[in-house]
């Protein structure tokens, strides 16, 4: 089969490629020159490019000026890692590989198979067997290392897939949702590695602008984080209300699981941790109750992780219950959690 090269286009379409990186060394970009007036377009798309992956999860591509549309992708980067905000890190690093996943959908077969070789695949294209109807064969490691967030869905099982001799047969909708991982995790890498060296204040607004817009998307709450350790003495009335009934598989109703669930994911809690918690439910169906918690967590569907809804709506629903001092002023169970941490804190400390 004839080899694909990557073109400017391509480059455009996936910055992530090491090819993107001989495209622009000539640019010879440098930190101090963005805010200058020759490449003030770039720093423009760079900061697009971050607000579309906060918004939407995505990153739209614009092929009509190449030069500006390229060079905008490690801008990008730098803005990201900016904001010291590991939240807008995952989020951007996850934006692009969906754009990128979208985007190989509709590729050749060979496109997409070279983009798997650059991440050191091991990739044959599959014979024309009619006993074997998939495009790709992939070694099983590299299978493995990128199933991991698709497992719970038993058709991406092993012991579901045709493998033979060390080797997953797969089409190329597969691959691509494989690849799509890949990037994430690529992507995800390079940010948290990246090294800031003295930024130009015009940088530092820019980051600045793109963390408080995040805040307004996202919330306040789940941008600051949470320490990983939880802390149930720190929950909410309400949370507690309903952990317990959980615990003693009691009904909960739709905005309850949907309350406990958002609520433990954000503070740490880990989806397989979570969907023991719902076993002895009567109704419980292991596969539909892990897509949804993964639905919730952001791992599945748009890849939008949930918030708990606000305290005025669990009112509405009768979830909010035994309200108390730390209640007021919270508008949501996680400031409430976070609210009585801190007081925690001060005492021990005190």
């Amino acid at each position: 089969m004839e080899t694909t090269t990557f073109t400017p286009n391509d480059l455009a379409k996936y910055p992530f490629l090491k090819e993107t990186a001989e495209y622009i060394r000539p640019l010879n970009l440098q930190i101090s020159d963005l805010t200058t007036s020759g490449m003030e377009q770039i720093l423009k798309r760079a900061e697009e490019r971050v607000r579309e992956a906060i918004i939407s999860t995505r990153v739209t591509r614009d092929t009509r000026s190449l030069g500006i549309e390229i060079p905008s992708y490690p801008v990008a980067l730098l803005l990201v890692a900016a904001t010291e905000n590991s939240f807008i890190r995952k989020r951007y690093a996850l934006a692009e590989a969906k754009q990128a996943s979208a985007d190989l959908a509709f590729e050749s077969p060979e496109k997409a198979f070279k983009i798997a070789k650059s991440f050191g695949w091991k990739i044959t294209h599959s014979t024309k067997d009619a006993r074997l109807p998939r495009e790709f064969v992939l070694h099983f490691t590299d299978y493995l290392r990128n199933v991991n967030q698709l497992s719970a869905d038993s058709k991406w099982k092993l012991v579901n897939r045709i493998l033979i001799d060390g080797h997953v047969y797969l089409n190329q909708g597969e691959i691509v949702r494989l690849l799509e991982e890949e990037i994430r995790k690529t992507i995800d890498k390079r940010l948290a590695t990246t090294e800031l060296s003295k930024l130009p204040p015009e940088i530092v607004e820019v980051a600045g602008r793109l963390k408080a817009l995040a805040v307004e998307v996202i919330g306040t709450a789940e941008m600051e984080g949470f320490p990983k350790v939880i802390v149930q003495e720190a929950f909410p009335p309400c949370i507690n209300a309903l952990y317990d009934a959980a615990s003693k598989s009691r009904h909960l109703s739709h905005v309850g699981r949907f309350t406990l669930t958002s609520f433990l994911l954000n503070i740490g809690m880990l989806p397989e941790t979570l969907a023991e918690l719902f076993k002895s439910f009567s109704d419980f169906n292991e596969r539909l109750t892990r897509y949804q918690i993964e639905h919730i967590a952001g791992s599945r569907g748009s890849g939008t992780r949930y918030t708990p809804p606000n305290c005025e709506t669990l009112q509405t629903h009768g979830v909010c219950l035994n309200r108390d001092d730390i209640c007021r002023g919270a508008r949501n169970p996680l400031i409430y959690y976070k609210r009585k941490q801190t007081r925690a804190e001060r005492s021990e400390s005190a």
